[in-house]
């Protein structure tokens, strides 16, 4: 029996019915809406106007590990705002609090002082229980290790997302699949499928459920620099059409790509750059008129 066929009871059930509608309808342009949902609607702006401008706001951010006379400050004093379809790239060395912003931020720590408001939602009291389901929800993980479910095809590892949100559908995952341009990779194994193909079906399955955030942490790490230019394409198209886009990597080239980078050291905000290149097409299939309706 597949993961998302286990039997739920009938509160769950309501849970993700409910979340599927929201799915379904929170972005009726888009290819992965239900069948009709293009007729059904006049043209839409990318974002609804009534949503906050601001996405992320982080207030005076500190964040400690250890006790008592061994206590490290990884966090020291962050304010940081994401404005709605940003794309910014968070960089620093290695101990600078990049990962300890990215794991508070993705909703998978919490910050010792401050407060993080997450879509006019303040994150910061949360339970665990309440935090997966913001992350859940409002999150959209990319891995540089990729974390795909071995023994899963690609468009299975689709699938499960969409069951932890609302309800699997083969046809939405598909279409986001072919928006990366792996339709033709939809039944492979992860080990059947190259890192930078691999890389492609993690952003499909960060997209599927329509977050308000695309967090990815060092997502051409493990890429070669054909492979890497692709992603930065589709990232690219996704923000150019209004997509909220963080990423946190140590390459410079990666954050040359971004509109804001933001330069951690020792906890601290160091700097911030806006920086903006053109960079080549090299693979169609990133670039076809499939990714063009998705995003």
């Amino acid at each position: 029996m597949a993961l998302w066929m286990r039997p739920c009871d009938d509160k769950d059930i309501r849970t993700r019915e409910e979340r599927l509608v929201q799915r379904r309808h929170l972005m009726p342009n888009s290819p992965i809406a239900p069948a009709g949902a293009h007729m059904q609607q006049t043209a839409q702006p990318t974002h609804n106007s009534a949503l906050p401008k601001f996405v992320l706001v982080c207030q005076n951010l500190e964040k400690y590990y250890g006790a008592r006379n061994n206590i490290t400050k990884a966090l020291d004093g962050i304010n940081l705002s994401v404005q709605r379809g940003e794309f910014i790239a968070i960089m620093g060395p290695s101990g600078s609090g990049k990962t300890t912003m990215m794991n508070i931020i993705g909703c998978m720590d919490k910050a010792s002082i401050g407060e993080v408001i997450l879509d006019d939602t303040n994150i910061s009291k949360l339970s665990p229980k309440e935090l997966t389901e913001i992350r859940r929800d409002k999150i959209g993980l990319i891995f540089q290790q990729f974390h795909l479910v071995n023994y899963l095809t690609a468009v299975e590892n689709i699938m499960m997302a969409q069951y932890y949100h609302s309800m699997p559908d083969e046809e939405e995952a598909m279409a986001a699949l072919e928006a990366v341009g792996l339709a033709d990779r939809a039944k492979h194994l992860p080990n059947q499928l190259s890192g930078g193909e691999q890389q492609r079906v993690c952003i499909a399955r960060a997209l599927i459920n329509h977050p308000s955030i695309l967090l990815a942490d060092e997502p051409t790490g493990n890429l070669d620099e054909k492979n890497e230019y692709i992603v930065m394409d589709i990232f690219e198209k996704l923000h150019n059409a209004g997509s909220t886009i963080i990423v946190v990597t140590h390459d410079p080239e990666v954050g040359d790509e971004a509109e804001r980078m933001i330069v951690l050291e020792h906890g601290r905000i160091s700097r911030e750059e806006k920086k903006k290149r053109s960079r080549p097409v090299v693979d169609e299939n990133a670039t076809n008129e499939n990714l063009k309706k998705f995003i």
